[in-house]
């Protein structure tokens, strides 16, 4: 294959016109041309694949072949995918899965290893990897990192076996993936002197900034749920930050304006996005909000192909000889609308269509639940009223806090308060012990009806969020029924998304996955909720290792402290 087009070369931060070869998927020549008179055979400019350096794949709900279909009508050519979704449920069968399905698609997947399967011991997952687990993943060709370090407790302490599998990564010279919020100062120097090398938590510039500059490459994430582009792209911090440079004064203004739209950070990333954004945009939408923040649209470019190319030694990133030859044609640097994508010089999406079909699939899944009834939602109270722990979440972000509200109490029942605001909340535990914690929440809105899913990170069991516990239990029944997915009930009506693979997951078109999801979401805003992504919010109330007050199968946990509290004070 062989054309002339202008294309831009990532390594000098130019447009070139150029004639290009390419030879069994590979860019073969890069014969840079004249500008005069050149007639490109490529109307618009191509750029380098986009890659995905940090998703959960089953987040979108999604299928890895059918997640390709979507991403690629966005430019996203390759991703590095953390699978611990999938291996909370099914452990290395799940792992495979991932793989095997992946592997039917032109898409360039690359994965890692889940370093926290289950994330914590305060939570009962359907699988346990150990560090001999991790060794056998991390030694397959597939896997180009150790999944994030969520238990940064466990690297703190010492842990023997967090730290075995840190030293299989060491030993095996493949990065490590962190995942620290809020980690500062001493414990955050001995967290990175195991190795771990970047962090998609960081939800505050200068959070970024002290983790930057110990040596960490951060991952800014634009999530369905943790938008944090925004806080870390801020413009007032940037300026504060080089203000803070000793010779910052002394540069001159060109130098000084071109300085303030230098990114600072390293990756773009998703980390978790459901399939009614991915339908819309990836990582190209991403760009173009980053370049609204008056940044150097180049070097946010290199962000989501060079660096994360370089930092996973992957054989594509840039237009180059010897590289792969995925790439991109959009209509020009300003706009970033897609044209055109290729993978090994194939042509994969030719701006209508994605040229390939997605196979059928064998459905695994790990679920074994009771049915349960409204009485399990119900939480004892001896007293009129009782002081109680809430969980107050947040529209757009994944930290919480921990909030004390009195509730009253009705024949010994406490009650929700729906006027302020403060619902039930519940994790069932769906491998076969049946155990389930209640608790409070704050932040939905909810004015009816009850929110079900069995996407709950990371261990996947049933959480459900309602006003009263009879919708409660008649959500997480449809769930229990179908084995898997996200359900809205309310007294006098239901629907439902089944999600077969693992609970977690859907082979069927990613078209129809997102209309039903957005379905399900106008339901929930008719019911009051004012959340962008309430199904995708709700999914992180059980993930005990962001603070800071959050909800397992064993009951309420302070992400803090790291340890259990009493839901009544």
């Amino acid at each position: 294959m062989k054309f002339k087009a202008y294309y831009l070369d990532v390594l000098d931060n130019t447009i070139h016109p150029a004639e290009i070869s390419i030879k069994n998927s590979f860019f073969d020549s890069i014969r840079i041309l004249s500008d005069t008179n050149f007639i490109p055979d490529i109307d618009g400019l191509i750029l380098p694949g986009f890659i995905d350096a940090h998703i959960h794949i089953e987040s979108t709900m999604l299928t890895p072949a059918q997640f390709a279909k979507a991403a690629l009508r966005h430019g996203t050519t390759s991703v590095i995918a953390d699978p611990h979704e999938i291996a909370n449920v099914l452990g290395i069968e799940g792992v495979d899965f991932m793989i095997e399905n992946a592997s039917k698609v032109p898409f360039d997947f690359y994965f890692s290893a889940p370093s926290c399967v289950p994330a914590t011991v305060f939570e009962t997952s359907g699988a346990i990897l150990d560090s001999d687990d991790i060794y056998k993943l991390m030694s397959r060709d597939e896997i180009v990192a150790l999944g994030e370090i969520m238990n940064f407790p466990g690297v703190i302490d010492d842990d023997f076996e967090v730290l075995s599998k840190i030293n299989v990564a060491r030993d095996l010279d493949k990065p490590i993936d962190g995942h620290a919020p809020l980690l500062s100062g001493k414990n955050l120097e001995k967290y990175l002197s195991k190795g771990i090398s970047t962090d998609h938590e960081c939800s505050r510039f200068n959070e970024a900034i002290e983790k930057k500059d110990k040596g960490m490459k951060i991952m800014v994430r634009d999530a369905s749920s943790a938008k944090n582009l925004e806080a870390l792209f801020d413009f007032s911090d940037r300026i504060e930050y080089w203000r803070n440079k000793d010779n910052f004064g002394y540069l001159p203004n060109e130098a000084l304006e071109r300085i303030l739209e230098y990114p600072i950070f390293d990756f773009i990333v998703s980390d978790d996005k459901h399939v009614a954004d991915i339908i819309n945009g990836h990582l190209n939408e991403s760009l173009k909000k980053a370049k609204r923040l008056e940044l150097d649209i180049i070097e946010l470019i290199k962000m989501v192909t060079l660096a994360p190319a370089m930092h996973y030694r992957l054989d594509s990133g840039a237009i180059m000889e010897g590289m792969k030859a995925n790439f991109v044609v959009v209509d020009n640097l300003d706009d970033l609308n897609v044209k055109q994508t290729y993978v090994g010089g194939k042509l994969v999406f030719d701006g209508e269509d994605v040229l390939f079909d997605v196979p059928e699939i064998s459905e695994i899944n790990n679920f074994e639940v009771d049915y349960k009834t409204p009485e399990d939602f119900e939480v004892i109270c001896e007293s009129d009223k009782a002081s109680v722990n809430v969980i107050k979440c947040f529209n757009g972000q994944l930290l919480t806090e921990k909030v004390e509200c009195f509730l009253k109490s009705k024949n010994g029942i406490l009650e929700s308060n729906v006027d302020n605001d403060i619902l039930k909340i519940a994790n069932v535990e769906r491998y076969g012990g049946n155990s389930l914690a209640n608790g409070f929440i704050q932040g939905f809105n909810l004015k009816e009806g009850a929110l079900a899913s069995s996407i709950s990170h990371d261990s996947h069991n049933i959480l459900v969020v309602g006003v009263n516990s009879q919708d409660m239990a008649k959500a997480v029944n449809l769930v229990i029924e179908n084995k898997g997915g996200i359900a809205v009930a309310s007294k006098n009506y239901s629907d439902f998304l089944s999600l077969p693979v693992a609970g977690l997951m859907t082979n069927e078109d990613y078209g129809k996955v997102a209309n039903k999801v957005e379905e399900l979401e106008r339901v929930l805003r008719l019911w009051g909720c004012k959340m962008d992504a309430p199904i995708t919010t709700l999914s992180f109330m059980a993930l005990l290792v962001i603070p800071s007050l959050k909800i397992s199968n064993k009951g309420l946990f302070d992400g803090e402290s790291f340890e259990f509290i009493d839901l009544i004070n």
